[in-house]
Protein backbone atom coordinates (compact mmCIF):
# COMPACT_ATOMS: atom_id res chain seq x y z
CA UNK A 1 0.00 0.00 0.00
CA UNK A 2 1.00 3.57 -0.51
CA UNK A 3 1.75 4.92 2.99
CA UNK A 4 0.99 8.41 1.76
CA UNK A 5 -2.70 7.96 2.45
CA UNK A 6 -4.25 6.70 -0.81
CA UNK A 7 -7.72 5.21 -0.60
CA UNK A 8 -8.97 1.78 -1.54
CA UNK A 9 -12.48 0.72 -0.58
CA UNK A 10 -13.78 -2.76 -1.39
CA UNK A 11 -17.49 -3.52 -1.31
CA UNK A 12 -20.27 -5.78 -2.51
CA UNK A 13 -24.04 -5.43 -2.82
CA UNK A 14 -26.52 -8.29 -3.17
CA UNK A 15 -30.02 -7.47 -4.43
CA UNK A 16 -33.21 -9.55 -4.53
CA UNK A 17 -36.89 -9.61 -3.64
CA UNK A 18 -38.35 -9.66 -0.14
CA UNK A 19 -39.98 -13.04 0.49
CA UNK A 20 -43.48 -11.66 0.90
CA UNK A 21 -46.56 -11.71 -1.31
CA UNK A 22 -47.26 -7.99 -0.91
CA UNK A 23 -45.20 -4.86 -0.47
CA UNK A 24 -44.23 -4.11 3.11
CA UNK A 25 -45.68 -0.99 4.63
CA UNK A 26 -43.28 1.75 5.66
CA UNK A 27 -43.73 0.82 9.31
CA UNK A 28 -43.14 -2.89 8.65
CA UNK A 29 -40.04 -2.19 6.55
CA UNK A 30 -38.55 -0.05 9.32
CA UNK A 31 -39.38 -2.70 11.92
CA UNK A 32 -37.76 -5.38 9.77
CA UNK A 33 -34.52 -3.38 9.57
CA UNK A 34 -34.36 -2.57 13.28
CA UNK A 35 -31.37 -4.88 13.71
CA UNK A 36 -29.21 -2.97 16.20
CA UNK A 37 -30.53 -2.14 19.66
CA UNK A 38 -30.56 1.59 20.27
CA UNK A 39 -29.66 2.52 16.69
CA UNK A 40 -32.09 4.24 14.33
CA UNK A 41 -33.30 2.93 10.98
CA UNK A 42 -32.73 5.62 8.35
CA UNK A 43 -35.75 6.32 6.16
CA UNK A 44 -36.18 8.54 3.11
CA UNK A 45 -39.64 9.15 1.66
CA UNK A 46 -38.94 10.93 -1.60
CA UNK A 47 -38.80 10.39 -4.46
CA UNK A 48 -39.18 6.74 -3.44
CA UNK A 49 -39.45 5.04 -0.06
CA UNK A 50 -36.11 3.66 1.06
CA UNK A 51 -35.17 2.31 4.50
CA UNK A 52 -31.66 1.37 5.63
CA UNK A 53 -30.69 -0.59 8.74
CA UNK A 54 -28.05 0.62 11.18
CA UNK A 55 -24.54 -0.51 10.24
CA UNK A 56 -22.98 -3.45 12.03
CA UNK A 57 -19.36 -4.52 12.34
CA UNK A 58 -18.06 -7.92 11.22
CA UNK A 59 -14.52 -8.87 12.17
CA UNK A 60 -12.29 -10.44 9.50
CA UNK A 61 -8.83 -11.98 9.53
CA UNK A 62 -8.07 -13.57 6.17
CA UNK A 63 -5.95 -13.34 3.04
CA UNK A 64 -6.71 -10.59 0.52
CA UNK A 65 -6.80 -11.54 -3.13
CA UNK A 66 -4.10 -9.79 -5.18
CA UNK A 67 -3.83 -9.85 -8.96
CA UNK A 68 -0.07 -10.43 -8.63
CA UNK A 69 -0.70 -13.37 -6.26
CA UNK A 70 1.29 -11.51 -3.59
CA UNK A 71 0.77 -12.79 -0.04
CA UNK A 72 -1.32 -10.13 1.72
CA UNK A 73 -3.28 -10.65 4.92
CA UNK A 74 -6.10 -8.39 6.03
CA UNK A 75 -7.25 -7.90 9.62
CA UNK A 76 -9.98 -5.55 10.78
CA UNK A 77 -13.70 -4.93 10.46
CA UNK A 78 -16.27 -4.73 7.67
CA UNK A 79 -19.35 -2.50 7.81
CA UNK A 80 -22.58 -4.16 6.72
CA UNK A 81 -26.20 -3.06 6.40
CA UNK A 82 -29.49 -4.04 4.80
CA UNK A 83 -31.95 -1.88 2.88
CA UNK A 84 -35.52 -2.17 1.61
CA UNK A 85 -36.85 -0.15 -1.34
CA UNK A 86 -40.61 0.42 -1.72
CA UNK A 87 -41.35 -2.61 0.46
CA UNK A 88 -40.33 -5.02 -2.32
CA UNK A 89 -36.57 -5.04 -2.96
CA UNK A 90 -34.02 -6.15 -0.37
CA UNK A 91 -30.32 -5.38 -0.47
CA UNK A 92 -27.41 -6.55 1.63
CA UNK A 93 -24.33 -4.32 1.48
CA UNK A 94 -20.83 -4.75 2.91
CA UNK A 95 -17.73 -2.61 2.52
CA UNK A 96 -14.41 -1.78 4.13
CA UNK A 97 -11.51 0.59 3.62
CA UNK A 98 -8.15 -1.07 3.05
CA UNK A 99 -5.18 0.64 4.68
CA UNK A 100 -1.55 -0.31 5.35
CA UNK A 101 -0.91 -1.90 8.72
CA UNK A 102 2.12 -2.01 10.99
CA UNK A 103 3.41 -5.26 9.51
CA UNK A 104 2.27 -7.39 12.44
CA UNK A 105 -0.98 -8.65 13.96
CA UNK A 106 -2.30 -6.34 16.70
CA UNK A 107 -4.89 -6.99 19.47
CA UNK A 108 -8.56 -6.82 18.42
CA UNK A 109 -9.06 -3.70 20.50
CA UNK A 110 -6.91 -1.84 17.98
CA UNK A 111 -9.05 -2.90 15.02
CA UNK A 112 -12.32 -2.23 16.85
CA UNK A 113 -11.05 1.29 17.41
CA UNK A 114 -10.94 1.76 13.62
CA UNK A 115 -14.38 0.54 12.48
CA UNK A 116 -14.85 -0.23 8.81
CA UNK A 117 -11.14 -0.59 8.14
CA UNK A 118 -9.01 -3.61 7.29
CA UNK A 119 -5.26 -3.28 7.76
CA UNK A 120 -2.85 -5.17 5.57
CA UNK A 121 0.04 -7.35 6.61
CA UNK A 122 2.33 -7.92 3.62
CA UNK A 123 3.07 -6.06 0.42
CA UNK A 124 0.34 -5.02 -1.96
CA UNK A 125 -0.65 -1.81 -3.68
CA UNK A 126 -4.14 -0.43 -4.17
CA UNK A 127 -4.49 -1.34 -7.83
CA UNK A 128 -3.16 -4.87 -7.29
CA UNK A 129 -5.65 -5.53 -4.48
CA UNK A 130 -8.54 -3.90 -6.35
CA UNK A 131 -7.91 -6.04 -9.42
CA UNK A 132 -7.52 -9.15 -7.29
CA UNK A 133 -10.80 -8.51 -5.47
CA UNK A 134 -12.71 -7.90 -8.70
CA UNK A 135 -11.07 -10.69 -10.69
CA UNK A 136 -13.00 -13.78 -11.72
CA UNK A 137 -10.12 -15.98 -10.55
CA UNK A 138 -10.02 -14.84 -6.93
CA UNK A 139 -8.05 -17.08 -4.61
CA UNK A 140 -10.37 -19.30 -2.51
CA UNK A 141 -10.51 -18.36 1.16
CA UNK A 142 -9.83 -14.68 0.59
CA UNK A 143 -12.02 -11.81 1.81
CA UNK A 144 -15.63 -12.68 0.87
CA UNK A 145 -17.88 -9.66 1.26
CA UNK A 146 -20.68 -11.44 -0.62
CA UNK A 147 -21.07 -13.91 2.23
CA UNK A 148 -21.41 -10.99 4.66
CA UNK A 149 -24.10 -9.47 2.41
CA UNK A 150 -25.96 -12.78 2.40
CA UNK A 151 -25.91 -12.85 6.18
CA UNK A 152 -27.40 -9.34 6.35
CA UNK A 153 -30.18 -10.34 3.95
CA UNK A 154 -30.85 -13.60 5.80
CA UNK A 155 -31.32 -11.67 9.05
CA UNK A 156 -34.16 -9.80 7.34
CA UNK A 157 -35.67 -12.72 5.40
CA UNK A 158 -35.90 -14.85 8.56
CA UNK A 159 -38.41 -12.46 10.12
CA UNK A 160 -41.64 -14.25 11.14
CA UNK A 161 -43.62 -11.27 9.83
CA UNK A 162 -42.90 -12.33 6.23
CA UNK A 163 -45.36 -14.80 4.68
CA UNK A 164 -42.73 -16.44 2.37
CA UNK A 165 -45.19 -16.36 -0.56
CA UNK A 166 -43.44 -15.13 -3.68
CA UNK A 167 -45.45 -13.87 -6.65
CA UNK A 168 -42.44 -13.16 -8.85
CA UNK A 169 -39.58 -15.62 -9.39
CA UNK A 170 -36.31 -13.72 -9.75
CA UNK A 171 -32.63 -14.41 -9.21
CA UNK A 172 -30.55 -12.22 -6.89
CA UNK A 173 -27.62 -10.35 -8.39
CA UNK A 174 -24.29 -9.14 -6.98
CA UNK A 175 -22.33 -5.98 -7.66
CA UNK A 176 -18.73 -6.31 -6.48
CA UNK A 177 -16.99 -2.95 -6.44
CA UNK A 178 -13.69 -1.26 -5.72
CA UNK A 179 -13.23 2.49 -5.28
CA UNK A 180 -9.78 4.01 -5.62
CA UNK A 181 -8.84 7.60 -4.94
CA UNK A 182 -8.60 9.49 -8.20
CA UNK A 183 -10.70 10.79 -11.06
CA UNK A 184 -12.29 9.62 -14.32
CA UNK A 185 -11.66 5.87 -14.23
CA UNK A 186 -14.82 3.78 -14.50
CA UNK A 187 -15.12 0.15 -15.53
CA UNK A 188 -18.41 -1.76 -15.30
CA UNK A 189 -18.32 -5.42 -16.31
CA UNK A 190 -21.06 -8.03 -16.63
CA UNK A 191 -19.16 -11.10 -15.46
CA UNK A 192 -22.07 -13.55 -15.45
CA UNK A 193 -25.89 -13.48 -15.41
CA UNK A 194 -25.78 -12.74 -11.67
CA UNK A 195 -22.42 -11.00 -11.09
CA UNK A 196 -21.21 -7.55 -12.08
CA UNK A 197 -18.03 -5.73 -11.12
CA UNK A 198 -17.35 -2.01 -10.89
CA UNK A 199 -14.04 -0.19 -10.59
CA UNK A 200 -14.46 3.53 -9.98
CA UNK A 201 -12.16 6.41 -9.03
CA UNK A 202 -13.61 8.87 -6.51
CA UNK A 203 -12.40 11.66 -4.23
CA UNK A 204 -11.22 10.39 -0.84
CA UNK A 205 -13.80 12.47 1.04
CA UNK A 206 -16.68 10.82 -0.84
CA UNK A 207 -16.49 7.38 0.80
CA UNK A 208 -20.03 7.33 2.25
CA UNK A 209 -21.44 8.73 -0.97
CA UNK A 210 -19.66 6.03 -2.98
CA UNK A 211 -21.32 3.28 -0.96
CA UNK A 212 -24.75 4.79 -1.69
CA UNK A 213 -23.84 5.17 -5.37
CA UNK A 214 -22.92 1.49 -5.64
CA UNK A 215 -26.11 0.40 -3.86
CA UNK A 216 -28.13 2.54 -6.28
CA UNK A 217 -26.33 1.05 -9.29
CA UNK A 218 -26.88 -2.45 -7.91
CA UNK A 219 -30.60 -1.80 -7.44
CA UNK A 220 -31.12 -0.56 -10.99
CA UNK A 221 -28.95 -3.26 -12.52
CA UNK A 222 -31.09 -5.87 -10.72
CA UNK A 223 -34.30 -4.22 -11.92
CA UNK A 224 -33.09 -4.24 -15.52
CA UNK A 225 -31.73 -7.78 -15.30
CA UNK A 226 -35.00 -9.04 -13.81
CA UNK A 227 -37.13 -7.36 -16.48
CA UNK A 228 -34.93 -8.68 -19.30
CA UNK A 229 -35.20 -12.19 -17.89
CA UNK A 230 -38.99 -11.97 -17.60
CA UNK A 231 -39.26 -10.78 -21.20
CA UNK A 232 -36.96 -13.55 -22.38
CA UNK A 233 -39.08 -16.18 -20.61
CA UNK A 234 -42.49 -14.84 -21.58
CA UNK A 235 -42.39 -12.67 -24.70
CA UNK A 236 -39.82 -14.18 -27.03
CA UNK A 237 -42.06 -16.86 -28.52
CA UNK A 238 -43.63 -16.24 -31.91
CA UNK A 239 -47.03 -15.64 -30.33
CA UNK A 240 -47.06 -14.46 -26.73
CA UNK A 241 -50.51 -15.30 -25.42
CA UNK A 242 -52.63 -13.91 -22.60
CA UNK A 243 -51.03 -16.31 -20.10
CA UNK A 244 -47.60 -14.90 -20.92
CA UNK A 245 -48.84 -11.40 -20.26
CA UNK A 246 -50.47 -12.48 -16.99
CA UNK A 247 -47.12 -13.83 -15.82
CA UNK A 248 -45.74 -10.33 -16.26
CA UNK A 249 -48.41 -8.79 -14.03
CA UNK A 250 -46.32 -8.99 -10.80
CA UNK A 251 -43.48 -7.17 -12.54
CA UNK A 252 -45.89 -4.47 -13.72
CA UNK A 253 -47.32 -4.12 -10.21
CA UNK A 254 -44.07 -4.32 -8.22
CA UNK A 255 -41.14 -3.17 -10.36
CA UNK A 256 -41.95 -0.71 -13.15
CA UNK A 257 -42.41 2.27 -10.82
CA UNK A 258 -39.07 1.70 -9.05
CA UNK A 259 -36.86 3.04 -11.84
CA UNK A 260 -35.39 6.28 -10.46
CA UNK A 261 -31.65 6.24 -11.15
CA UNK A 262 -29.39 8.51 -9.08
CA UNK A 263 -32.29 9.68 -6.90
CA UNK A 264 -30.18 9.21 -3.77
CA UNK A 265 -26.72 9.82 -5.26
CA UNK A 266 -24.44 12.62 -4.07
CA UNK A 267 -24.32 15.47 -6.59
CA UNK A 268 -20.54 15.23 -6.94
CA UNK A 269 -20.85 11.58 -8.01
CA UNK A 270 -23.61 12.16 -10.57
CA UNK A 271 -21.05 12.08 -13.42
CA UNK A 272 -20.52 8.38 -12.63
CA UNK A 273 -24.22 7.67 -13.24
CA UNK A 274 -24.17 9.86 -16.34
CA UNK A 275 -21.36 7.75 -17.78
CA UNK A 276 -23.32 4.58 -17.00
CA UNK A 277 -26.26 6.07 -18.87
CA UNK A 278 -24.12 6.64 -21.95
CA UNK A 279 -22.71 3.10 -21.89
CA UNK A 280 -24.16 0.56 -21.24
CA UNK A 281 -27.20 2.91 -21.31
CA UNK A 282 -29.30 1.60 -18.43
CA UNK A 283 -32.32 3.87 -18.86
CA UNK A 284 -32.52 3.47 -22.66
CA UNK A 285 -32.62 -0.29 -22.24
CA UNK A 286 -35.14 -0.06 -19.37
CA UNK A 287 -37.47 2.16 -21.38
CA UNK A 288 -37.29 -0.22 -24.34
CA UNK A 289 -38.25 -3.14 -22.07
CA UNK A 290 -41.13 -1.24 -20.48
CA UNK A 291 -42.43 -0.20 -23.90
CA UNK A 292 -42.32 -3.78 -25.10
CA UNK A 293 -44.30 -5.01 -22.10
CA UNK A 294 -46.89 -2.28 -22.40
CA UNK A 295 -47.27 -2.87 -26.14
CA UNK A 296 -47.84 -6.56 -25.52
CA UNK A 297 -50.42 -5.81 -22.83
CA UNK A 298 -52.19 -3.46 -25.25
CA UNK A 299 -52.16 -6.02 -28.08
CA UNK A 300 -53.64 -8.70 -25.83
CA UNK A 301 -56.27 -6.30 -24.47
CA UNK A 302 -57.34 -5.44 -28.04
CA UNK A 303 -57.48 -9.14 -28.88
CA UNK A 304 -59.68 -9.83 -25.87
CA UNK A 305 -62.04 -6.95 -26.77
CA UNK A 306 -62.23 -8.11 -30.37
CA UNK A 307 -63.02 -11.63 -29.22
CA UNK A 308 -65.77 -10.33 -26.96
CA UNK A 309 -67.29 -8.34 -29.80
CA UNK A 310 -67.24 -11.34 -32.11
CA UNK A 311 -68.87 -13.42 -29.40
CA UNK A 312 -71.62 -10.83 -28.94
CA UNK A 313 -72.15 -10.74 -32.71
CA UNK A 314 -72.59 -14.51 -32.84
CA UNK A 315 -75.09 -14.51 -30.00
CA UNK A 316 -76.92 -11.33 -31.01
Amino acid sequence: MNPGGSMLVLGEVRTGLIQNSTALSKVDAARLLDLVLGERVRVSERPIHHATSPERLVGVDCPLSARSRASVRGVGTVLTRAAVTEGHVLQGSAYTRIRPGTGRRLPWAHYLGHPGQVETIGRGNDLDLAQGFLGADRTPGTLDLGAICDRAMDDVQRSPSLDRRITLRTAPTSLRWAAVEGADALQFTVVSPTLRTLRVDVPAERLDATVTLCEDLALHDWLLTTLLDLIDRNLTSAAADARSVRRLRPAIDHLLHLWMPAARVDEELLPVWERMERRPGFTRQWNACVSRIRDQVTVNAIAVLSGDERQRGMTG
